[in-house]
């Protein structure tokens, strides 16, 4: 999970949220607007685990969004570790600064955004295109989309397996 910057037409900058499962490698969500708070954060994460459900630990930077109270208290309440990188270390967090790279040169660098409105469907439109259309050599090949599918499938068979009495 990590930020992006950029800039509307006439200069207004916003920002974007980005928040990636470093296993599937699905972009879970891009969430753009000109303030993201730690408190927005949260509010995020919270509706994507109501979705997907939570996960053990989510690594994120020093910035103050995430090492602010609000993320801290989500964090404690659901009971999700929050790994803290070393300052001035991103390779620590290297998947998310390179889906951050391929994010800036294949939608924000190619897009002139007019309006906030605008920027949000078409990185909208560019993340759900990341996740069904782009397979990751990583993934054996497939987009990050199937390989989630196939591993809920393949814990769901496993699951079953093991609650069949012999």
């Amino acid at each position: 999970m990590d930020f992006v910057s950029d800039g509307l037409a006439y200069g207004r900058r916003f920002r974007c949220l980005n928040i990636v499962d470093d296993y599937t490698r699905e972009c879970l969500a891009i969430e753009v607007d000109t303030s993201l708070p730690g408190l927005r954060v949260a509010q995020v994460l919270q509706r994507l685990a109501e979705l997907r459900g939570l996960p053990q630990s989510i690594t994120v930077d020093n910035g103050p969004e995430f090492a602010g109270r609000a993320l801290d208290a989500w964090a404690y309440q659901v009971g999700v570790k929050l790994s803290f990188i070393r300052p001035g270390k991103p390779v620590e967090n290297a998947y998310i600064e390179s889906f951050n790279g391929k994010f800036r040169d294949e939608c924000l660098n190619e897009h002139w955004f007019m309006s906030l409105r605008q920027a949000k469907s078409l990185i909208e439109e560019w993340r759900v295109e990341y996740n069904t259309e782009r397979p990751h050599s990583a993934l054996g090949y497939l987009t990050p989309e199937q390989f989630a599918q196939a591993h809920r499938q393949q814990r769901f068979l496993t699951l079953d397996s093991m609650s069949v009495p012999y």
